[in-house]
């Protein structure tokens, strides 16, 4: 009884999270999140965003106890949809209130995170492609398209990256998939480009981010804070380049967040990691596993998450 309430914050989050997402959820489908009976739509899209953030969450988890670190099981962030974030959630997070003893536990820690995180939402997106409706679905959502017949690709719209466009070109076989300016309307696309975002993110080679264990791991410190201040420079590029539209060029080339989140990772997180001592040398497959988990960050990055083709 005791544990039970030590974890109560824990259980609390996880409850508020899930009552928020399934909100976005249900506000994704343009019905009122605010109606009762409004609420199991939302299901379908909570139960599986929880499973990515989860499936995330919990890979560092049983990394970090695997190596006898002490850590706290995920602190789930929720949003309210109609006020902070239209996903419902800002993410989950554990702590480990241990130091880092050696470049493995490091490497192993930062790593199964995205890992598990990807595969989950890889599974999440696949089925969302093989069970994806055909354009009466969409029609539902929005009737004012019925007349002609058109679905429109101006307004509101995720990026593509790599991996999603690939995807969904190798799974979708009734011939249709929705526009970019469309896919939040269905749950398991959502959650799946949701999901590669996050992957992204965290695999990005800076600081303390997931991204930048794994590189402090495999090259050392000197040279994952070259890497992490290049990249940085190219955060900064592209967050200067989202101004182009605002000058009549219709180019799309990056987004105004990135030079927020330029400044989260100066600030916050830092450009360079902080030293452990050790020199042990990561195994092959460490090794492969670390450079495969780049390969996929490269692949799943969106240089523009959000457009507004209404600029």
């Amino acid at each position: 009884m005791k544990k039970f309430w030590s974890y109560t914050l824990n259980i609390s989050l996880f409850v508020l999270t899930f009552f928020t997402t399934t909100l976005a959820g249900v506000q994704w489908l343009n019905k009122d999140p605010l109606e009762l009976a409004n609420f199991w739509y939302g299901l379908p899209y909570s139960i599986s965003i929880l499973a990515m953030l989860s499936a995330h969450e919990f890979g560092h988890y049983f990394a970090a106890k695997y190596h006898k670190l002490n850590t706290t099981l995920p602190y789930y962030i929720p949003a309210p949809p109609f006020l902070v974030n239209p996903f419902g959630t800002l993410g989950a997070v554990i702590r480990i209130r241990s130091s880092f003893s050696s470049k493995k536990s490091l490497f192993d820690i930062g790593i199964t995170g995205p890992i598990a995180g990807f595969i989950v939402t890889i599974i999440i997106l696949v089925y969302g492609l093989l069970t994806l409706p055909d354009k009466s679905f969409i029609y539902s959502i929005h009737p004012e398209y019925l007349p002609s017949g058109e679905i429109p690709t101006n307004g509101f719209s995720f990026g593509q990256s790599i991996f999603f466009y690939g995807i969904t070109k190798l799974f979708t076989w009734n011939g249709f998939v929705p526009p970019m300016n469309e896919i939040y309307h269905y749950p398991y696309l959502c959650v799946g480009w949701f999901g590669l975002f996050v992957t992204a993110l965290n695999l990005m080679p800076v600081g303390q981010l997931d991204g930048g264990h794994v590189m402090y791991a495999l090259i050392g410190g000197k040279r994952q804070t070259i890497i992490a201040k290049i990249f940085f420079g190219l955060l900064i590029a592209m967050g200067l380049l989202s101004f182009i539209p605002f000058f009549g060029f219709k180019l799309y080339l990056g987004s105004i967040g990135w030079l927020l989140w330029a400044a989260i990772l100066y600030f916050l997180i830092k450009l360079k990691h902080p030293e452990i001592n050790d020199d042990t040398v990561l195994t092959p497959t460490r090794k492969f596993l670390g450079w495969f988990a780049f390969i996929t960050f490269i692949l799943t990055f969106p240089p523009v998450p959000f457009i507004d083709f209404g600029v």
